[in-house]
């Protein structure tokens, strides 16, 4: 649960706030107001790169298959189609101011166009996966999926680079809410993230992920793919 607070926001409702999110059985982070907040904000990135590896013709289930073999509960394309794309697209248009200006960075619309054309994903059985019109079963990719986007999903990349593409932008951004004080400590950060994407929880988080690796070794596979892909590489 985040407790999204500004300047004059008074102690004692933060905290009235964080006991009724515990007595609700929640974990809470106290976050600062801003686009997206904490969880959406570092997970925008994430989805979008892995809309653009579409974009750039990989298949969507190699994409899902990726994140899922590095960890994630559940792959980035399926989550959409959970999540719904409606909700999916008004998230990358309340995200947008994020990244405007940013160099590099460019939003990818497909779930907006997707949306505007009455795919909703799972909730109405169009979405990127194929869905059994009675029973809702999931069947498989829905091949006409492809025609928001400039891809149609014949081209291939290894899975450790399409996992580093993904999971490294989502933990730069992490890093940058914690740079502009949107987050209030990295243990505020590893919980957000965990609980609420369900970032590779045997990981501990971004945070975690980045004492792990070691921050010379993240730092210099994002300057790798800084130099192949551009900009929006760039470690903060």
């Amino acid at each position: 649960l985040e407790i999204v607070t500004h300047e004059k926001t008074a102690p004692e409702v933060i905290a009235a706030c964080y006991d009724f999110g515990l007595k609700q059985g929640k974990t809470c982070i106290v976050v600062k107001d801003g686009p997206g907040f904490y969880v959406n904000r570092i997970l925008a990135p994430y989805l979008n790169e892995c809309l653009s590896m579409i974009d750039e013709g990989l298949p969507i289930e190699l994409v899902d298959k990726a994140l899922i073999k590095k960890g994630f509960p559940v792959g980035p394309i399926t989550l959409l189609d959970q999540v719904g794309l409606d909700i999916a697209a008004h998230v990358t248009e309340s995200t947008r101011p994020l990244v405007a200006g940013r160099e590099g960075f460019t939003v990818n619309d497909s779930v907006v166009k997707m949306a505007e054309a009455g795919r909703l994903g799972r909730k109405n059985r169009k979405g990127f996966y194929a869905y059994h019109p009675k029973t809702g079963k999931r069947q498989g990719v829905d091949k006409t999926a492809y025609q928001f986007f400039a891809g149609n999903g014949d081209r291939s990349l290894p899975l450790e680079e399409i996992q580093d593409r993904a999971l490294l932008l989502m933990v730069n951004e992490a890093v940058m809410c914690l740079q502009e004080g949107l987050i209030a400590n990295e243990t505020d950060g590893n919980l957000g993230a965990v609980f609420g994407i369900g970032f590779l929880p045997f990981t501990g988080g971004p945070f975690r992920y980045i004492e792990t690796m070691g921050k010379e070794k993240v730092v210099a596979r994002m300057q790798e793919l800084e130099e192949k892909y551009g900009p929006r590489f760039h470690p903060v």
